[in-house]
């Protein structure tokens, strides 16, 4: 069951879209049963598969032993994909509560994921390196760094790449793959970004890359994945051949 954690050290990214369309396409395209993690209290992956964030409990009280995992895991419309919702209490929920006590709670994470019945585990995390993105590469076997073709984006990966190759330091935990979303095939900075991408992370750049697509976040609207609602649109497309390369990748 492998467990990859989809980061970015910049928002805007299209990381939580990311996470909920390859999870889609896993169960969709794949037959892959998974389970889908909203590691943001901003909750957009949660708000983004039709759940209210204010009327569900998040991985938070797992993470304090006050509940178990089958507890708060939803079932989506998506058949065979399911999600731990997100709440505003993710933001600081490291100090309180038996995790504030706990010198090892950025490892708590990876024993609540353990032996899951799944076969796949996507954890969307906050667009900073915080405790919540440091639990969850901790917890995880890959990740999945996400990007765009502008230069603020390619610039945090340089800092989104140390921090990763700290934690493997540690952990068993590696790049998958560093995805580029928001592509533009006739970008004139193309060579140039793509040059800073494989120095950062050498031999991680993925074939695949996910264009520029409106039909992305009209999907959100209705709280569905863009095979739902767009199955011929360009980013359709571009995730079925993420989520193929992805498996490949972890095969």
């Amino acid at each position: 069951m492998p467990v990859i954690t989809v980061s970015s050290f910049k928002g805007g990214t299209a990381k939580t879209s990311t996470s909920l369309n390859i999870g889609a396409a896993l169960c969709k395209f794949h037959k892959k049963k998974v389970l889908l993690i909203d590691f943001d209290a901003q909750a957009n992956l949660t708000t983004g598969l039709g759940f209210d964030p204010d009327e569900q409990d998040s991985m938070a009280p797992v993470l304090q032993g006050e509940k178990a995992l089958q507890d708060v895991i939803l079932t989506t419309c998506i058949p065979n994909l399911h999600i731990v919702p997100a709440d505003t209490w993710l933001e600081r929920v490291e100090v309180s509560g038996s995790l504030a006590a706990d010198r090892y709670s950025h490892e708590r994470l990876k024993e609540i994921l353990r032996d899951l019945p799944y076969d796949f585990v996507l954890i969307d995390t906050p667009p900073s390196l915080c405790w919540l993105t440091e639990s969850a590469l901790i917890a995880s076997d890959y990740s999945l760094v996400c990007a765009t073709p502008e230069f603020y984006s390619i610039k945090g990966l340089q800092r989104l790449s140390l921090f990763i190759q700290n934690i493997a330091e540690r952990h068993q935990t590696k790049v998958l793959g560093v995805l580029l979303s928001f592509w533009n095939p006739r970008g004139r900075s193309n060579d140039a970004f793509l040059k800073v991408i494989d120095q950062t992370f050498p031999g991680k750049l993925l074939n695949a890359r996910v264009r520029r697509d409106i039909k992305v976040s009209e999907a959100t609207i209705y709280g569905r994945s863009i095979f739902d609602t767009a199955p011929k649109a360009r980013a359709s497309d571009d995730y079925i051949e993420l989520a193929t390369e992805l498996v490949k990748r972890v095969e």
